[in-house]
């Protein structure tokens, strides 16, 4: 049984992510796409940490964090391998738009990366869900 600690850490870990998810929205509604495309990137690095979370861990990195969530989940056949996709594109898009002064990104585009960041969402809470019923 996991201590009420580590499921509070879960919970407002999720709770970050769907704020992100909030702010994407909101930044794409005033056409601010870099920042929405951070916020969506941001939107399921929470996510990753709400299931760290829960075994104790935590990472300092993004690479240690993304390597450890494909070992751990994807590659364990946890959660869908198209998790990873989702992962590369919306690290890739945040770090263009973060990073390079000249990079551009639609309308559309950053559409695709909220909805991306959604779905994301949705997988990890249907596998705290399966892992935690009563409390997710």
């Amino acid at each position: 049984m996991l201590d009420d600690n580590r499921i509070n850490l879960a919970k407002y870990r999720l709770e970050r992510a769907l704020q992100c998810l909030e702010s994407a929205d909101a930044l794409l509604s005033i056409e601010d796409f870099k920042g929405a495309a951070n916020r969506s990137y941001y939107a399921i690095f929470h996510a990753m940490r709400t299931i760290f979370a829960l075994d104790g861990l935590d990472f300092k990195k993004h690479s240690g964090l993304i390597s450890e969530f494909r070992k751990r989940y994807i590659k364990s056949g946890l959660l869908s391998e198209k998790l990873s996709d989702i992962i590369n594109e919306l690290f890739q898009v945040r770090i263009d738009s973060d990073y390079d002064d000249f990079y551009l990104i639609s309308h559309d585009e950053v559409k695709e990366q909220i909805q991306n960041a959604y779905d994301f969402i949705k997988s990890i809470r249907g596998y705290l869900h399966t892992q935690l019923p009563s409390a997710f």
